[in-house]
C-alpha cells in the first residue's frame, strides 16, 4: 500500500502544504484535520497507528522514547523526524521521494530522521 502521512501538531503546516504543492496526490492528512490538538505523543502514535499514516513530527525530544514505548505492544507504521530549520523545499522533496520509492510496510516500527 502507498504511504501516507500524519503531520503532529508540532509540525510546520508550511510542510504540508509544501508536499501537496509538490505533488497533490500525496495523502498528507492534518493534526488538525485528526483531532490531535493537546494530545500526548501516545495518543498520537496510536492514531497514526491505527489509520496506517506514518507519523511526521519536529518532536526529537519526546517521540523518539515515546515510540520505542509504544512499539513494545503495539505496531506502527513509523515516525520521520523533521529537524527543525530545513528548507521547505527539502523536506518536501523527501517526502515526495519516500511516497514514490517505497510502500507503507517497509516503515512498521521504524523511526528515523529526514533527510534519510
Amino acid at each position: 500500500m502507498k504511504v501516507r502521512y500524519q503531520a503532529d501538531a508540532d509540525l510546520n503546516q508550511k510542510i504540508v502544504a509544501a508536499t501537496l504543492r509538490l505533488e497533490p496526490r500525496v495523502d498528507f492528512r492534518t493534526a488538525d484535520a485528526a483531532g490531535l490538538q493537546g494530545v500526548d505523543d501516545l495518543g498520537v502514535l496510536d492514531v497514526a497507528s491505527r489509520d496506517r499514516r506514518i507519523l511526521v513530527s519536529h518532536d526529537k525530544s519526546t517521540m523518539p522514547d515515546n515510540f520505542a514505548q509504544f512499539i513494545e505492544t503495539n505496531e506502527c507504521p513509523g515516525v520521520l523526524i523533521v529537524p527543525r530549520g530545513l528548507k521547505l523545499s527539502d523536506v518536501a522533496e523527501e517526502l515526495v521521494m519516500i511516497w514514490e520509492a517505497s510502500e507503507d510496510s517497509e516503515w512498521v516500527n521504524i523511526i528515523t530522521y529526514i533527510p534519510l
